[in-house]
C-alpha cells in the first residue's frame, strides 16, 4: 500500500492490542519515524556504537580474565543465546555479557563446529557471577534468560530489564523490543535475528550460525542493553515513575517464570473427542448452509460468500468494502442475521465452530510438551498499553468465558492426579475502581452494602422500585454499566440491548444524571489526557495516547474512549499483580500457601493445590486477593470481592 500513514496505522494497531499484526506491519513498513525524531538531540550526545571490539571467548585463560573484569563491576549486561525461542525446550548456545560501552565478549557453548569450552564448565565458572548479590545484571526481556539459567541451575539475581524501562516509561508510544529501543534512544539499527539466522525453509537453528556472525551479534545485544539501561534509567528516576517499575514490574518478571515453568496440564483425549465434535457440527452447519445457497462454495471465502448473499440469495443491497471487495464482515453478518434470515446467522455460527476447532481444540494439541505433558504458555509483560498481561504459544486469555463451548474447552484444562485446580476471581472489579475513582458516592455505598449494582443501576436509570427490577432491566443496566467504562456510544449502545438511538442516548443521559461524578470523571480525565498525551492508573502507571487530540473525529472519539477506560484497566491489571506478587511471597517465603499458581487470565488466578490443602489454599488466596484493597499503595474506600471455586478441571471450578 502507497502513501500509508504509518503513525496513524500503528497507534491503531497497538490501541487495538493487534501485537501480531503490528509486528507484521513495523517488519514490512519500517519503524515509525515520528517515534525515532523525539529522542534526536538526546542521541546525537551519545558515544557510537562501534562493533570492532567485540570478542568471543574460547578458552579457559581468557574465561578467568573476562570473569575478573566482572567481578570488579556493580552493573553489568547479560544475554543468551539458545536453540529455541520457546525456554521450555531451549538449550543454551551462548552467553553475552557487557560491562562497558563498546565493549562486549560472547562465550560460545553449543555451537557445532567450533571447539569452545564446554557448556557445563561455562555455567559452572559464571554461575557465581549471575548469583552476585552486589552485581545488577542487565537484560532486554530478562525474564527469558532468567529461565535459560534456572534450567542449568543458575538463580541470576539481582535483574534489572530495558523492556520493562522502556514499558514503565512509554506504554502506548512505541514498541519495546530492543531493535526499536536501539534507534529511538541510541540512534542505532541493530543486527535482526533474522539476518543471521535466515528464515523459512532454510533458516538455521543458532548453534548452526558461524562464530564470527553470532560473536557480532550477540556481543551487540549486550551492549546496546548496556547502553539503554544507563539511557532509560535515568529517566525512570528522572520522571519518578520508580515505584511503577519497582513494585509492579521487576517483581513479575521471577513470578511469571515459575506460572511459564509449571505450566497446566490438559487432557489431550479429551480435546481430540471435542474437536471432533465441533467437526461435527461445522459438517451439519455446511449442509445447511448449502441448502439455503443451492449449491457448494467456500464459506470461508469473503469472496465466494459476498456472491450468495449478493448476487443469489440477495438478501441484502450490495454493500463494499473501501478496497472495492463485496462485504462480508462479522457486523454485516450480524445486522443481516437480525432482519431474521437464517443464513447469515448460520454462517456466523459456521464461523464461530471453526475458530473454536482451529484456534482451541487443534491447536492446544500441538501445544502440549512432549517431556511435561503440559502447555506452557508465555505471559508478556509489555504487550498492552494498560499494563495487562498478554499470552502468547498458545493465547489462553482469549478462550470465550461465558459460552457453553468455553466451559467444555476450560474442560481440557486438569489437575494432576491427587490435586484439584482452583480458580480465584475479582468480582465486577472494574466498576469497583470506578466508583472508587470518581468518587461515587451511591456506588460506593452499593459496594459496601454488597448490593447488586446493576439492580440498583436499573432502579436508578430506568426509575423502577428496586424490588420491581426484573432481568431484562437489569440485563439492560448491566450493559450500560459496562458500556460506559468502555466509552459506549448511544450508538453501540442501542445495539447492544436491542432499543432505538434515541432511547439508548437517554438512557446514558438519565445514567450521568444519577450518578454525576462519573461524567465529572469522564471529562477531567480527557481534559488531563488532552494537556499531557497521557493518562495515570490509580497507583501512577502512565498509558500514552499520543493521538487525543487528533484533527480526525473518529481517531480522536477513539482515543477519548480509550483515554477514559485506560486508568481502570490499568488499575485492575496493577491490582491483581499486587495480589499476585503477595501470594507468591507468602507461598515461597512464609510456606502458608501451598497451591502452585499456573495462568492469570485477566482478573482470574488459576492455582494447582493437593485436595489435603485445597480448602485452607482457597481461603488463604482469597484473604490475599481482597486485603490488597488496603495496600500502602492505594487506600481503597470501597472492598474487593473474590468468588473462589474449586474443580478436578478449569471448567469446573470456573
Amino acid at each position: 500500500i502507497k502513501g500509508i500513514n504509518k503513525d496513524k496505522l500503528y497507534e491503531f494497531l497497538r490501541n487495538m492490542e493487534f501485537n501480531r499484526l503490528l509486528s507484521q506491519a513495523i517488519s514490512f513498513y519500517g519503524e515509525n519515524t515520528g517515534e525515532l525524531i523525539k529522542e534526536k538531540e538526546n542521541v546525537k550526545k551519545l558515544q557510537k556504537v562501534d562493533t570492532s571490539n567485540y570478542k568471543n571467548i574460547l578458552n579457559e585463560t581468557n574465561l578467568d580474565k573476562l570473569i575478573k573484569k566482572l567481578d570488579e563491576k556493580t552493573i553489568i549486561s547479560v544475554d543468551c543465546e539458545t536453540s529455541a525461542l520457546n525456554p521450555i525446550d531451549a538449550e543454551l548456545i551462548g552467553v553475552s555479557f557487557s560491562y562497558d560501552i563498546n565493549e562486549a565478549y560472547y562465550i560460545p557453548v553449543g555451537h557445532k563446529n567450533v571447539k569452545s569450552l564446554s557448556r557445563e564448565f561455562v555455567i559452572k565458572k559464571i554461575k557465581k557471577i549471575l548469583e552476585d548479590p552486589s552485581i545488577k545484571k542487565i537484560g532486554q526481556n530478562i525474564k527469558y534468560d532468567f529461565m535459560i539459567f534456572k534450567k542449568y541451575g543458575i538463580n541470576i539475581e539481582p535483574i534489572e530489564d530495558t523492556m520493562l524501562l522502556s514499558y514503565t516509561l512509554d506504554a502506548g508510544n512505541n514498541r519495546h523490543n530492543m531493535d526499536t529501543l536501539s534507534e529511538i534512544h541510541l540512534g542505532h539499527k541493530t543486527i535482526s535475528y533474522k539476518e543471521i539466522v535466515g528464515s523459512g525453509k532454510k533458516q538455521l537453528n543458532f548453534s548452526e550460525v558461524n562464530l564470527k556472525d553470532a560473536t557480532k551479534y550477540a556481543a551487540e545485544d549486550a551492549d546496546v542493553t548496556l547502553r539503554l539501561y544507563n539511557v532509560l534509567k535515568d529517566r525512570v528516576d528522572n520522571e519518578k515513575l520508580n515505584k511503577i517499575y519497582e513494585v509492579f514490574e521487576k517483581p513479575m518478571v521471577k513470578l511469571l517464570s515459575k506460572l511459564e515453568m509449571n505450566g497446566i496440564k490438559i487432557d489431550d483425549e479429551y480435546l481430540k473427542k471435542l474437536s471432533r465434535k465441533f467437526e461435527e457440527r461445522l459438517i451439519k452447519k455446511e449442509k445447511e448452509i448449502y441448502k439455503l445457497s443451492g449449491k457448494k462454495f467456500n464459506i470461508g471465502s469473503p469472496k465466494q460468500l459476498g456472491e450468495i448473499i449478493y448476487n443469489d440469495l440477495k438478501i441484502a443491497k450490495l454493500k463494499k468494502t473501501k478496497k472495492g471487495s463485496l462485504a462480508t464482515s462479522a457486523k454485516i453478518l450480524e445486522d443481516l442475521a437480525l432482519t431474521g434470515h437464517k443464513f447469515p446467522k448460520l454462517v456466523l455460527e459456521w464461523r464461530q465452530d471453526s475458530k473454536l476447532k482451529s484456534t482451541y481444540t487443534d491447536a492446544l494439541q500441538d501445544h502440549i510438551n512432549k517431556n511435561t505433558k503440559r502447555v506452557h504458555t508465555s505471559f508478556l509483560l509489555a504487550a498492552t498499553n494498560t499494563g495487562r498481561l498478554a499470552s502468547s504459544d498458545p493465547n489462553l486469555q482469549n478462550i470465550p468465558i461465558k459460552s457453553a463451548d468455553g466451559k467444555e474447552i476450560r474442560k481440557a484444562f486438569i489437575a494432576d492426579k491427587g490435586n484439584m485446580l482452583i480458580s480465584a476471581d475479582y468480582n465486577q472489579i472494574e466498576m469497583r475502581i470506578l466508583a472508587d475513582m470518581a468518587d461515587v458516592k451511591e456506588l460506593k455505598k452499593a459496594f459496601k452494602n454488597n448490593e447488586d449494582i446493576h439492580s440498583l443501576t436499573a432502579s436508578q436509570v430506568f426509575d423502577v422500585p428496586i424490588n420491581k427490577i426484573n432481568e431484562d432491566l437489569r440485563r439492560k443496566a448491566k450493559a450500560i454499566n459496562f458500556g460506559i467504562i468502555y466509552g459506549i456510544t448511544q450508538y453501540g449502545l442501542a445495539k447492544q440491548i436491542s432499543v432505538s438511538n434515541h432511547e439508548a442516548q437517554d438512557f446514558i443521559n438519565q445514567y450521568f444524571k444519577k450518578f454525576p461524578e462519573i461524567k465529572d470523571y469522564m471529562n477531567s480525565t480527557i481534559k488531563f489526557c488532552r494537556k499531557n498525551g497521557y493518562v495515570n492508573n490509580i497507583f501512577g502507571r502512565r498509558i500514552h495516547l499520543r493521538s487525543i487530540n487528533d484533527k480526525n473525529f473518529s481517531v480522536r472519539s477513539f482515543q477519548e474512549r480509550a483515554a477514559i477506560n485506560a486508568p481502570i484497566q490499568g488499575s485492575a491489571a496493577d491490582i491483581i499483580r499486587l495480589a499476585m506478587i503477595e501470594i507468591d511471597k507468602i507461598t515461597e517465603k512464609e510456606k502458608k500457601i501451598s497451591a502452585r499458581m499456573l495462568l492469570q487470565i485477566h482478573d482470574e488466578l488459576v492455582f494447582e493445590s493437593s485436595i489435603k490443602d485445597q480448602k485452607n489454599n482457597e481461603k488463604l488466596i482469597k484473604k490475599v486477593m481482597t486485603s490488597v484493597s488496603s495496600s500502602e499503595h492505594h487506600m481503597f474506600s470501597i472492598p474487593l470481592e473474590v468468588s473462589v471455586n474449586s474443580g478436578y478441571n478449569w471448567g469446573e471450578a470456573h
